[in-house]
């Protein structure tokens, strides 16, 4: 996550819009919810990962002093990613008294403390797929090479998963996963690269900042989720998918993302598919502010109340996709696309405007009765249904929440 932003003077923005991927009827684009090929609680697969309650949905900060957890707490994250120079004692006990998981290095203090419930994986470096610093011997001045063969990824993390595999390793890769004119990968690097690279992690995650990293970014929220695609295609779903999200204005003093532009990308990321979230909020200018989140009084609380309805609904998020929704936007330079859960008797409907455009959407859910009635959740109104078909407006970026009620089916 790092990297990308000293690599910032090196990208040369010359962006090609590509199409999101859609069904088109009558000149209308059309969404449907794709079902995943398994479902499954945040950390199952091992003993000393994640938590197994389905109530619980990773939503982690990037790099952040332990001093501050309690803070971040409130803040609605249940997860810390990265320790700066750690893990130390210290660190590690600092987390621990204020009840915060991390997945950090796995360096002699970290396997000092496998028997340790406080870590909950293994951080596997980051960005490994962005062109790595190097000196000239002779000279000592620095430059920028390659990134690391991802044949050196795989390898490290076989020894990672040997020393202990009770627990999840992170790889977290860059913005070329979905930004293919980012030149900050260096010489050498291939697209195919990152087929390889997927294979180096359990939780595979990435990180682009459309708002603050890019240029017309804006008009870029989009590279999120096509980010997340690719990644799901690459791992062929064997993966656990996660991402980044820009919380600060990094090093852009011009711009950062608003709330709703922060929403937009955690409901792009949650409806393609990403089972777990890791907010980056440092700022390097105009000057440094490791935690500038807690510092903004704008982007705190809305930050915080998405993270609380996050959690509210993960039983939901942690349910299995299911194919009974689809979406049809009036407008064609405004697709809409959603994601279609059943639990607890009730269908949930996750829809997101994916451009800066606004439109009229035509939702069909399947399953449902007549009597049955569709609730936005946190906006306190509701939409008429009939057959099964219901509308609504979307604002640019606009998320809204669906639950219908008297279901035919219960999850």
């Amino acid at each position: 996550m790092k990297s990308s932003v000293l690599l910032t003077g090196l990208m040369a923005m010359a962006v090609i819009p590509v199409a999101a991927t859609l069904l088109t009827k009558s000149g209308r684009h059309v969404r449907a919810a794709e079902a995943p090929a398994s479902t499954s609680t945040p950390g199952a697969a091992w003993s000393n990962g994640l938590p197994t309650d389905p109530n619980y949905f990773p939503i982690a900060v990037w790099l952040q002093s332990p001093q501050n957890a309690t803070k971040y707490k409130s803040a609605g994250i249940n997860l810390y990613v990265g320790l700066w120079q750690g893990p130390t004692e210290a660190q590690l006990a600092a987390l621990k008294a204020s009840g915060m998981p991390v997945i950090c290095e796995q360096n002699e203090v970290g396997l000092a403390h496998k028997a340790d419930k406080a870590i909950v994986g293994w951080m596997h470096g980051d960005e490994p797929d962005n062109a790595q610093p190097i000196k000239d011997p002779a000279t000592g001045k620095q430059s920028w090479g390659g990134p690391v063969p991802p044949a050196r990824i795989v390898a490290d993390y076989e020894k990672l998963r040997a020393a202990d595999p009770t627990r999840p390793i992170l790889l977290n890769l860059g913005q070329g996963v979905a930004n293919d004119e980012w030149i900050g990968r260096g010489t050498g690097a291939h697209i195919d690269d990152y087929l390889t690279y997927v294979k180096g992690g359990d939780i595979i995650s990435f990180d682009v900042y459309p708002v603050a990293g890019l240029k017309d970014g804006e008009n870029r929220l989009w590279y999120v989720p096509k980010g997340i695609d690719r990644l799901k295609k690459w791992t062929e779903g064997k993966k656990r998918i996660w991402n980044c999200i820009e919380a600060s204005r990094i090093d852009n003093e011009k711009a950062m993302a608003s709330p709703a532009q922060v929403r937009a990308q955690v409901w792009m990321s949650l409806v393609h598919g990403s089972t777990g979230l890791i907010y980056f909020v440092h700022q390097f200018k105009p000057t440094f502010n490791e935690h500038a989140l807690l510092d903004d009084p704008i982007l705190l609380p809305a930050v915080t109340a998405i993270n609380r309805q996050i959690q509210e609904l993960a039983p939901v998020l942690n349910s299995p996709t299911i194919a009974a929704a689809t979406v049809k936007s009036a407008t064609e330079q405004a697709p809409i696309d959603l994601m279609a859960k059943r639990h607890g008797g009730s269908t949930y409907v996750f829809a997101v405007g994916m451009r800066n455009v606004p439109s009229r959407a035509s939702f069909q859910v399947q399953g449902v009765g007549n009597a049955a009635t569709v609730e936005v959740l946190g906006e306190g109104r509701t939409i008429a249904l009939r057959n099964g078909r219901f509308e609504d407006d979307f604002k640019p970026y606009d998320v809204h929440l669906y639950r219908i009620s008297g279901t035919a089916q219960s999850g």
